[in-house]
């Protein structure tokens, strides 16, 4: 691969299905960089790299899903007797 440092921005797990979600920052021998998405479920890794556009298009479209469902209740929420 071109990368010749990677950051990791933030981790954390999503509900309802429980993926493991890491975000990186990747520098690359090219002088470029892109925003790395690492999406774990069990086994089975998905791997994005985007640029600072498409980062922002995505980012922009989960806020504005977000801010519509703003108090639903999400599968992670129920809690189970």
């Amino acid at each position: 691969m071109d990368e010749i440092e990677i950051k990791s921005l933030e981790k954390f797990t999503a509900s309802p299905y429980r993926q493991e979600i890491e975000l990186q920052h990747v520098t690359h021998r090219a002088d470029y960089v892109t925003l790395r998405v690492r999406i774990r479920e069990m086994k089975r890794f998905t791997i994005f790299d985007i640029d600072p556009h498409t980062a922002k298009i995505w980012g922009q479209a989960m806020l504005d899903w977000a801010a519509r469902h703003e108090g639903q209740a999400s599968a992670g929420d129920k809690q189970s007797d």
